[in-house]
């Protein structure tokens, strides 16, 4: 027999699987690295035929048979058992007469390969998740530094306290008063802050597509559907923070499908059969009154129990007046980063826009900030550049008055003082004042004249 001893230690010293039929599809021998790879016995295969060995399931299908269907080489994938996958090459062995003799067949397992490049494709999905519902640049952490109000400050307090617990939080608050950026301050000191944070706004598309964002789809789930499916945002957030802003704006057929997702850790993608399991922390927020909507049939009451175990209420921008300079002066400093340029405010700006209600909250603010700074003729942002609706009505308050003529007084006396004795030092000496404080004084000045 052509198989002798000797070949068959040759074959056994391969990496590679071997297997070897007749021409008529009869198994010859296989070597080590083939029983390895495949758990495959050579003591239960030897004298089968293909047919045998595929019909007996050991084999998906075979490709010893399909070269000698073909009468040339031959390469396939097949499974072996449930999912393990194989890489096989057959090449058939000519006689003299032409006829196969022999079919050897090579095989490599590709089943970590292909493990490896399916998580790839879905870090691939993971990536360009968190880059779309990611949050923006504008919420960038230092933000919190700026909270500073009693009002704001308790809201924070309370959120970095249940942060390290599972508890799921509800933020309530008109829109822009930075409801995503108090998640984001509570994703930072929960025990899933090492995680990925998605966010959804449930306001910003239609309910046919708000299922597939959040639960995502099986390949050809629905027309147009992608051929390779994809992760749903539940999904993304595994080990992370799930944020649903505008959680009032659900609709009613997703609020039963997120209420068992809550109840029970898991879900079934669109199209799918199978569950699959999830842990992520979950932080709702809306400008709604959930109440209402549950009396008006709109929000489901066991709903909202379940995502409200610890309810946050942020205030308006017009409740937090101490907040107003300092995010004018952060925001500021932020698009003078952007866009390479270096304004700054005059103190009256800063005064009017402290007396405006800002409907809009933070982020009209921010809003307004770039607006100014983009159209800006010069450094000082003064106020004639506000738009009509910013600048107060009413006249100059006599408190407003007497702090301009005292400020002119002040500034008199210190020129004329510099001007008499030559130094800064010695006007400071002379008026009773710290040198530091006269240059600071000098300093604002000029500015203000820019």
């Amino acid at each position: 027999m052509l198989f002798d001893k000797n070949l068959q230690r040759v074959i056994d010293a391969l990496s590679d699987g071997v297997y070897i039929t007749d021409g008529n599809g009869i198994t010859v021998t296989m070597n080590k690295a083939y029983e390895r790879m495949t758990g495959l016995s050579k003591r239960h295969l030897i004298g089968l035929h293909m047919s045998e060995v595929v019909k007996a399931g050991y084999i998906s299908r075979s490709v010893s048979l399909e070269v000698l269907k073909e009468l040339s080489a031959v390469t396939i994938i097949q499974t072996i058992g449930d999912d393990h996958k194989i890489f096989v090459s057959g090449t058939p062995m000519f006689d003299e007469q032409g006829r196969i003799e022999y079919v050897v067949t090579t095989a490599r397992d590709i089943t970590e390969l292909l493990k490896a490049k399916h998580k790839e494709e879905q870090l691939d999905q993971l990536l360009k998740l968190k880059e779309l519902y990611g949050t923006s640049a504008v919420s960038g952490d230092n933000q919190e530094t700026f909270i500073i109000s009693r009002n704001t400050k308790a809201c924070y307090d309370l959120a970095k306290k249940v942060a390290t617990s599972n508890a799921k939080i509800l933020i309530q608050g008109e829109t822009g008063t930075g409801k995503t950026l108090l998640a984001n301050t509570i994703h930072k000191y929960s025990k899933a802050c090492d995680g990925p944070f998605i966010e959804l706004n449930c306001a910003a598309m239609p309910e046919s597509l708000l299922e597939a964002e959040l639960f995502g789809y099986m390949p050809g789930a629905f027309t147009g559907a992608s051929a390779k499916g994809r992760i749903g945002l539940l999904e993304a957030a595994n080990n992370g923070t799930l944020f649903l802003d505008e959680i009032g704006d659900l609709p009613l057929s997703l609020q039963v499908k997120l209420l068992k997702v809550i109840a029970e850790n898991r879900f079934i993608p669109v199209g799918g059969t199978d569950f699959k399991s999830v842990n992520f922390r979950l932080i709702s927020a809306t400008h709604h009154d959930l109440k209402n909507l549950v009396d008006s049939k709109l929000f489901r009451e066991d709903l909202l129990y379940r995502l409200s175990v610890v309810p946050i209420t942020l205030p308006p921008l017009r409740d937090r007046n101490d907040e107003i300079a300092p995010l004018l002066e952060h925001y500021i400093q932020h698009f003078n980063s952007v866009y390479e340029l270096d304004c700054h405010w005059h103190q009256d700006v800063i005064e009017q826009l402290s007396h405006y209600d800002w409907p809009g909250n933070i982020r009209e603010l921010i809003n307004l900030t770039e607006r100014l700074v983009v159209t800006a003729d010069q450094s000082l942002i003064t106020v004639e550049q506000l738009p009509a609706e910013f600048k107060l009505k009413a006249p100059i308050s006599e408190k407003r008055l007497l702090k301009l003529q005292v400020e002119a007084l002040e500034r008199r006396l210190i020129d004329e003082a510099i001007k008499e004795f030559g130094t800064t030092r010695s006007a400071a000496n002379v008026l009773g004042i710290d040198q530091s404080t006269l240059v600071k004084k000098q300093k604002r000045w000029r500015q203000d004249e820019r």
